[in-house]
């Protein structure tokens, strides 16, 4: 709850709903899905049978959900993936500018989007410039899934935005500013993270940074073990029903302990301010 109202989560390309399970341990409620995958669908209305399911970011009804706590999205990464054609805006699954329009629309208090860490060479820059056009503080951030103590690398980039055109909402700005490197203790074991905001060099400085990662395609070592690029999925057994589609699933999913702990600091930046404004009352 903020000022006495609820915390509401709106999710695009929702694939099976890592986002919407990060958001339910914060304690944030999703009010709408937006994925057009069938297989993703019938997963989001086993898990989460009571929120609405849309089924094409093109026609999302944006206007139906104004203002929201939270949009977020891991709109499709083969336009810049590495290990695509990297089309960019050329490819017809960039879709971006969709949930962009979305977010224009609604005007969310909070933004989280992620994708893979081949979007800081190619497209970052587009969707930071396009939320500080629409008075965002934008941060981003690469976490790997091992920072949560997963057992593959599965390096991502995680985009957060702050609205900071209302001025009631001008203290979460500032307050997520001084919280932020709560996300930056989630890194991986060589402790390289790589970030980009209005303040910084952005693409310049996450490339830099990013090319000291070891080939995605290759094991890479902690604490003597050996950590895959992607995570096993061998209980994808061939005979298991619906292999591709899972197989599909798990490869499109976010990592939700690594949502969870962004959206946590998020909630908490915001609490602590409303902490130190019942203190400061005479």
């Amino acid at each position: 709850m903020i000022n006495g109202t609820t915390r509401t989560h709106i999710d695009l390309f929702s694939g099976i709903g890592g986002f919407a399970l990060a958001a339910r341990w914060a304690g944030v409620e999703t009010v709408a899905f937006c994925e057009i995958e069938k297989y993703a669908q019938r997963v989001l209305r086993k898990n989460f049978p009571e929120i609405r399911i849309l089924e094409d970011v093109r026609s999302f009804p944006a206007a139906q959900f104004r203002q929201p706590w939270l949009i977020t999205g891991g709109y499709p990464c083969q336009p810049f993936s590495q290990a695509g054609k990297r089309r960019g805006t050329e490819d017809d699954r960039h879709l971006w500018p969709e949930m962009f329009r979305i977010i224009r629309s609604s005007r969310p208090v909070w933004v989280l989007c992620e994708n893979v860490a081949g979007h800081i060479t190619m497209g970052l820059d587009e969707v930071i410039s396009d939320l500080e056009g629409e008075e965002y503080s934008v941060q981003s951030f690469v976490i790997p899934a091992q920072a949560v103590d997963a057992r593959h690398r599965r390096d991502r980039v995680w985009i957060v935005g702050n609205s900071k055109s209302r001025s009631c909402n001008e203290w979460s700005s500032r307050r997520y500013e001084n919280r932020k490197l709560q996300i930056s203790k989630l890194r991986n074991s060589s402790g390289t993270i790589a970030f980009a905001n209005s303040d910084s060099r952005r693409c310049q400085e996450c490339e830099s940074k990013t090319k000291s990662f070891p080939d995605p395609n290759i094991e890479s070592q902690r604490d003597g073990r050996l950590w895959l690029a992607e995570p096993d999925v061998g209980r994808v057994a061939h005979g298991i029903p619906n292999r591709v589609d899972r197989l599909k699933g798990l490869g499109n999913a976010i990592v939700p302990q690594v949502a969870y702990q962004i959206i946590r600091t998020m909630i908490e930046a915001e609490e602590q301010f409303i902490g130190e404004q019942h203190e400061n009352q005479p």
